[in-house]
């Protein structure tokens, strides 16, 4: 449905909870309220993605908000996904690079070649699978393999709240008291409260820092010093590509890994929704792979569908696409905002990381959701293979090299799932 069949539909109708479909929207206000959520939930990785390569994290917000407006257009906003900077990218921008780990990249051009012939040979991959069609998907990736990818995508992130968001102590139990925030703000409260979630668990565990450390001393103190010295506007620090032919061999084949996790999102909210968008799948692939060509244009990370939006959505029950473009916009115009990104590097890092506890989980169960709702039979033990194999290869992080190429724990697990079924699938 369009535009206008959102803006027909009576909204005391979309007002009455439940579930609400890509193609349906709350009132504007609760729309507003909700990709507000949809911007925090991507803003940690999103931001922290381009700081480990040495980017600029307001031109990663911006592109996340521009890519994720081009997703929309190219999908006729049938699909519900945020695209934020992709950590596929890491490992080889820094192998492109030689990127050291401290302050900007000098040498950013290169691996911005490279994110462009990424987004090209993902960009032909959805022409490929548009004109074909996703039969094949559905031979090779049946609800087995699909909650296992799933799963993995949640599991897979698990450490980075629990190793990297943690430093002390008090931090960890300042996660502790992150999540269970959000846990009583989704049991306890109702109506638009209980569906922001997230943000209103994220608010109360910052409140609570705040008095636990600037107020008592026990940890280390909010600094919003940065807040009040930043601007309100102004322009991030655009870079131009340069196309060497090594740096976009090693960077190009990150498409694989944008493929795959982007048809497990979709696969996901299909799950939840009930809606099949198989169909376009293509297209999102083509509106991904434009997307990461833009954003490397212009200084920004590889993007891809976005598993914390897909978390919360699970935890929120709402797909509606509008959401995304309210998310989208606000994400450009904080792009332009130093005082912003200046908030945002206020919250403290065990807040965050109690968030992602939450977020990352909820992605690992809608892959358990996905076994549920098909009644996958782990009595086969050719399901039972699979599952388990998967997720061990995911939360591990396993890794195979080629020559110059690594393929991570999300990759692995994705293609391992795919051939072992495959495999073990063969008729005796």
């Amino acid at each position: 449905m369009g535009m206008i069949d959102w803006a027909e539909r009576p909204a005391e109708v979309l007002q009455q909870g439940g579930v609400i479909g890509p193609d349906e929207r709350l009132p504007w206000p609760q729309t507003a309220a909700m990709g507000v959520q949809h911007v925090i939930a991507m803003f940690g990785a999103t931001v922290l993605a381009p700081i480990l390569m040495g980017f600029d994290p307001n031109i990663a917000i911006l592109m996340s908000g521009v890519g994720t407006l081009i997703f929309f257009f190219i999908t006729g906003g049938k699909v519900p996904s945020y695209l934020g900077s992709s950590f596929a990218f890491i490992g080889v921008v820094i192998a492109a690079t030689a990127y050291a780990g401290k302050g900007p990249n000098a040498n950013i051009g290169v691996a911005l070649g490279g994110i462009i012939a990424c987004g090209a040979l993902y960009t032909l991959i959805g022409v490929v699978v548009q004109a074909v069609g996703t039969g094949w998907i559905e031979r090779f990736m049946p609800p087995v393999v699909t909650g296992a990818v799933v799963a993995v995508i949640g599991l897979n992130l698990a450490g980075i709240p629990i190793k990297n968001m943690a430093a002390s102590n008090f931090d960890s139990w300042m996660q502790v008291v992150t999540f269970t925030s959000v846990g009583l703000v989704a049991v306890l409260t109702r109506g638009m409260v209980q569906r922001l979630l997230i943000l209103v668990g994220l608010i109360v565990a910052s409140v609570i820092y705040a008095v636990l450390t600037n107020g008592l001393g026990l940890g280390k103190p909010m600094d919003l010093s940065g807040i009040a010295s930043a601007a309100w506007f102004g322009a991030p620090a655009f870079a131009a590509p340069v196309f060497s032919a090594s740096a976009m061999l090693l960077i190009a084949p990150v498409a694989i890994i944008l493929v795959a996790e982007n048809l497990g999102h979709i696969k996901a909210v299909t799950a939840m929704t009930g809606k099949n968008l198989d169909q376009y799948m293509g297209r999102a692939f083509i509106g991904d792979g434009v997307a990461t060509m833009v954003s490397g244009a212009s200084g920004g990370t590889g993007v891809t569908t976005y598993a914390e939006n897909i978390g919360v959505m699970a935890a929120t029950k709402i797909y509606s696409t509008a959401i995304f473009v309210v998310a989208a916009v606000i994400a450009v115009v904080l792009g332009f905002s130093p005082k912003f990104g200046a908030v945002i590097q206020a919250i403290p890092l065990p807040v965050m990381g109690g968030v992602s506890i939450v977020v990352f989980g909820l992605i690992a169960v809608a892959g358990a959701k996905i076994w549920v709702d098909n009644k996958v039979d782990f009595s086969d033990n050719k399901n039972l293979v699979v599952a388990a194999v998967t997720l061990v290869l995911g939360t591990g992080d396993f890794t195979l090299k080629f020559g110059g190429f690594a393929l991570g724990g999300i990759g692995t697990a994705t293609f391992g799932a795919i051939l072992l079924y495959a495999l073990l699938n063969r008729k005796p």
